[in-house]
């Protein structure tokens, strides 16, 4: 515990000479400072007595009969980091005090030249600096990892994999923790050499690290199972298979839903397991696929029960796939969630044509409605087709 107005400072003096040790007791009875003061003659009694408490600050003297000079203080300093350490010289070591601060030593103090009042301020500060030095550090440190986290989330993040210009991927991923890039949402989107276009979004339960290492297992996994040519039922129990074996908590389970549209006939086949259906968007409207719900995966390992749906889309033009997230936040300060309906409101009303400005416009508007008071991750993503080389491949953030 740092030193305080309320608590007085711990101080271990590592000083061979009885005389000397019995001066600088004088002088801290002078000070006001009322220490806790403890004395010890070797360094290797000193780094006993620092291992059985911390000090505060240490008096070191560099001539000790088990050892000299300079490297008496990165021994204190390896024992204790957050101790202060203050040299104790004599008249002709200025330059082994100077070595010592260079090396360290937060100052020194030249015996026989010291007064209360000096040696009073010399402790303060020795104190306050070593504290001060020992934040900046644990800043940068804190500061690198976030950094490194960062870097890594972003690579996690998916990229669409596709193959030709005739679908559009739009997507919007928003975690609930702060200072957070992933969430235990996710999603992602890859087309097979046959042309189909196959999308997965999920939600695993929870808010939290191990939600989000899920998150990102459960869609890498789904990605290398759809591109070895898994689909449908089998996909479904492939992945429940890898949460159950991979998941830190047995309560833990996840939502989900996968797409496989062919955009040459309009034909998307939809499996969903505890999750919310697509919504079907066509001229500024939107209405809910009819679809098949299953078991979430991981509830009842090994007897969930998924229906793969199918459905020609005539005159559709994109599917909308999100996660609890968008619309399970407040629509003003009473009690009533936005919900499915209410996201379909949103969809009808809003006169942005290009999918960007609609996702935008779904998430800062349900936003706004929440006014902060449901903090959920939140993934959704558009899918639009149209006829071959009109599009541009991908876009999202």
């Amino acid at each position: 515990m740092p030193a305080t107005a309320e608590a007085p400072y711990r101080i271990l003096l590592v000083e061979d000479d009885p005389g000397d040790a019995l001066l600088v007791e004088e002088l801290l009875a002078d000070t006001g400072l009322e220490p806790i003061l403890r004395w010890k003659k070797t360094l290797a009694d000193a780094l006993t007595e620092i291992g059985r408490q911390a000090p505060d600050v240490v008096l070191l003297d560099l001539h000790l009969p088990d050892v000299s000079g300079v490297p008496a203080v990165g021994a204190v300093q390896n024992a204790c980091p957050t101790a202060a350490v203050v040299v104790l010289t004599g008249l002709a070591e200025s330059r082994a005090a100077t070595q010592a601060v260079a090396s360290g030593a937060q100052d020194y103090l030249v015996k026989g030249q010291v007064e209360p009042d000096l040696l009073s301020r010399v402790l303060r500060y020795a104190i306050q600096r070593k504290q001060a030095e020992h934040a900046n550090a644990e800043l940068l440190e804190n500061r690198i990892h976030a950094q490194e986290n960062a870097r890594l989330e972003r690579g996690l993040l998916p990229a669409p994999l596709l193959r030709s210009p005739e679908v559009v991927v739009t997507s919007r991923y928003l975690p609930g923790r702060q200072r957070a890039l992933l969430g235990g949402d996710f999603l992602d989107v890859v087309q097979t050499a046959d042309g189909r276009v196959h999308a997965v979004i999920g939600d695993v339960s929870g808010h939290g690290p191990d939600e989000a290492a899920l998150g990102v297992l459960l869609r890498i996994t789904w990605r290398a199972l759809t591109l070895a040519g898994h689909r449908g039922v089998e996909l479904m129990s492939l992945l429940e298979e890898v949460l159950v074996a991979e998941r830190p908590r047995s309560d833990m389970f996840t939502t989900c839903a996968t797409v496989v549209l062919d955009p040459e006939t309009d034909l998307a086949t939809v499996t969903l397991a505890g999750h919310h259906p697509p919504l079907l968007c066509a001229d500024g409207t939107a209405r809910e696929m009819d679809a098949a719900l299953g078991i979430a995966l991981g509830i009842m390992p090994g007897h969930g029960v998924w229906r793969p749906t199918e459905s020609h889309l005539p005159g559709v033009d994109a599917l909308l796939l999100y996660t609890d997230g968008l619309i399970e936040g407040h629509t003003g300060r009473g009690r009533r969630r936005l919900g499915t309906s209410g996201l379909i409101d949103l969809v009808s009303g809003v006169s942005e044509t290009d999918a960007d400005g609609l996702l935008d416009h779904l998430v800062t508007t349900a936003q706004h409605l929440n006014a902060g008071r449901h903090a959920d991750d939140l993934a959704v993503l558009h899918l639009a087709w149209s006829a071959p080389g009109t599009l541009p491949a991908q876009r999202g953030r």
